[in-house]
């Protein structure tokens, strides 16, 4: 409808532009032979029939040389309105008040449109009358004026073919443009319908597999609009699997757990139910035993909470962290939790933009896998230089085999299995050296053992706003 309107008003004005200007043409055209036939002075005795209007005011039968052209409308106007015709002019002009001006004041010509004693259109001017004697002098009668005229019917009537002709192309061109306006409409929106019925879907059945077509050489704004709707149907299906996994996973993780506790305590409710005391020691072990899973199961549940925190929940904001003070505060957690091990450390300093307490907790995981798989009396060697944290132990190893899934949420060694863990310390790592816009990377050390190096973007000296959040 708005092309249509658009193109309506267009063509209007076209059309109406167009039909003046061929007006204009017309009367041009008329004018101009108006002017040449009266550019030619009247014989003197042009004033006999003058005398003749005084006294009939009609059309004589003979006026002495006063004779018009046979297309013509020609006749005498008079100061006081009367008017002479010729008997063989094809009518009688009604005079108006603008040509006995004209008589009065022979100084000035005037054209206009006007009527026949018959009510038919007609051009009409109106000049001073001039005459010329035999002698070839001029002069310009007072007290009259010469009216010449020509029928409009032909003009009229190709002004009104043509004003029917532009109604109809006007008519055509409008329907069509509507048609076209609406053909070109719904194939431009076709897109645009697919994609709502895909977000209906989606809404209706919460299935994110659904994709739109897009031509690959397409680069207009529905194909840019289906490509980013693929894109975020793509996105939000991959984090439902993840959702789903790390659902699936932590169930899982949680239930060994929960099914140790829930055995000691059966034991230990038995026990108290039925009055048979558990030997000290053995309730000695079953109570360590609780508390230990306890500690798994709350240190799992950190652990989750962690990795289930988006980067707008993060509970302090970025700002510029000494990775020397961070690196020295895990390895003195590292050396309680690992007290018959020889921690050697060699750091620098070093500045890098984090949130505090992720990157601690991070370096203190890289700590703890190197004290668990540690063999008693072995040696860590810790060393930070120039944003590049290594952490290298002498424990079994990681096989090559393994290696590309440490970083997956929950994997555990086969190996490993049987130390205490949640299969999400080096998850949380990764996750946080990548949010500090670095990379960890886990390989075998030279003569056995891993070594862990984590490289974190940075400054060796504190910039001056090292105390402000980022």
């Amino acid at each position: 409808m708005l092309v249509a309107a658009a193109v309506a008003f267009a063509v209007a004005a076209v059309s109406v532009t167009c039909w003046f200007i061929v007006q204009g043409k017309l009367y041009d055209q008329i004018n101009s032979q108006l002017k040449t036939q009266a550019s030619q002075p009247q014989q003197r005795s042009v004033m006999d029939a003058i005398s003749n209007c005084d006294q009939t005011n009609s059309s004589p039968a003979e006026t002495n040389g006063f004779r018009p052209p046979s297309e013509y409308y020609f006749q005498l106007v008079r100061s006081n309105g009367k008017s002479c015709v010729p008997h063989d002019s094809p009518g009688t002009v009604k005079v108006t008040g603008s040509d006995t001006n004209i008589a009065k004041n022979p100084t000035q010509t005037i054209i206009h449109n006007g009527t026949d004693t018959d009510g038919k259109p007609v051009r009409v001017l109106t000049v001073p009358l001039v005459t010329i004697d035999a002698n070839n002098n001029r002069s310009v009668v007072q007290g009259a004026a010469l009216l010449y005229a020509l029928p409009l019917k032909g003009t009229e009537s190709t002004l009104n073919e043509l004003a029917l002709l532009l109604l109809l192309a006007s008519g055509i061109g409008v329907v069509g443009a509507g048609a076209a306006g609406l053909a070109v409409a719904r194939a431009g929106l076709r897109p645009v319908d697919k994609l709502t019925e895909a977000v209906e879907h989606v809404a209706r059945t919460e299935d994110l597999t659904i994709r739109i077509p897009v031509e690959e050489d397409s680069d207009d704004e529905i194909a840019r609009l289906s490509r980013s709707f693929n894109s975020m149907t793509t996105s939000l299906a991959n984090s439902r699997e993840l959702q789903q996994q790390l659902i699936a996973d932590a169930g899982h993780e949680l239930r060994t757990p929960l099914t140790s506790l829930r055995t000691n305590v059966e034991l230990l409710t038995r026990s108290e139910e039925t009055g048979r005391p558990i030997p000290p020691a053995d309730r000695k072990a079953l109570l360590a035993s609780v508390k230990a899973q306890m500690t798994e199961l709350a240190s799992l549940i950190g652990d989750l909470q962690e990795l289930s925190r988006s980067e707008g929940q993060r509970g302090e904001r970025v700002q510029v962290v000494s990775l020397q003070d961070t690196v020295e505060a895990a390895l003195r957690r590292a050396r309680l939790r690992g007290p018959e091990l020889t921690i050697t450390a060699d750091v620098q300093p070093w500045y890098v933009q984090s949130e505090p307490s992720a990157l601690e907790r991070a370096i203190v995981n890289i700590l703890d896998n190197a004290v668990k798989f540690s063999p008693e009396g072995g040696t860590i060697e810790v060393q930070l230089t120039r944003g590049v944290l290594t952490v290298r132990d002498h424990g079994p190893g990681i096989p090559a085999d393994e290696l590309p899934h440490v970083f997956d949420r929950f994997w555990r060694s086969p190996s490993a299995r049987a130390l205490p863990g949640s299969g999400l310390g080096l998850s949380i790592v990764a996750r946080t050296v990548e949010q500090a816009g670095g990379e960890v990377t886990l390989a075998h050390a030279p003569g056995g053992g891993t070594v862990a190096t984590v490289r974190i973007p940075g400054t060796p000296t504190a910039p001056p706003e090292s105390s402000t959040p980022q």
